[in-house]
């Protein structure tokens, strides 16, 4: 085993977001988990993790990971939209809500806005779902 150095762990984090890109989640993670190990305070390698939990459909690991960002940084609205995509897909709508509302709040981003479904409180008034 290669010895481990902040060099290896800053390529091991580039090479990580190319594998997530290109879409092997499994092989971002694998990368992710030597930086992580190293550097266990490094929130953008812990976000860069829950992603690629995520995208395998870890939803579990996701959620912790999401988690531990958010322990750390409670205003990151994309944090909070992706842990919320997490609860989605773990047919959690309560949690999700609440996360996506949160998301919303801290960065009103049409995309954010639009999962928050602000509109639902307010009578339905509009009514173009999606």
């Amino acid at each position: 085993m290669p010895e481990s150095s902040p060099e290896s762990h800053v390529i091991d984090f580039r090479a990580a977001e190319q594998l997530l890109a290109a879409r092997d989640p499994r092989g971002a993670v694998k990368l992710l988990d030597s930086v992580i190990a190293s550097h266990p305070e490094n929130t953008a390698a812990r976000l860069l993790r829950a992603r690629a939990f995520f995208a395998s459909a870890q939803l579990r690991a996701a959620e912790l990971e999401f988690s531990i960002v958010l322990e750390r940084e409670p205003d990151n609205a994309f944090a909070h939209f992706a842990l919320a995509r997490t609860y989605e897909r773990a047919a959690k709508p309560d949690q999700a809500r609440r996360h996506f509302r949160l998301a919303a709040a801290l960065d009103p981003q049409p995309e954010y806005l639009a999962a928050a479904r602000f509109d639902e409180d307010a009578g339905g008034a509009g009514g173009a779902g999606g």
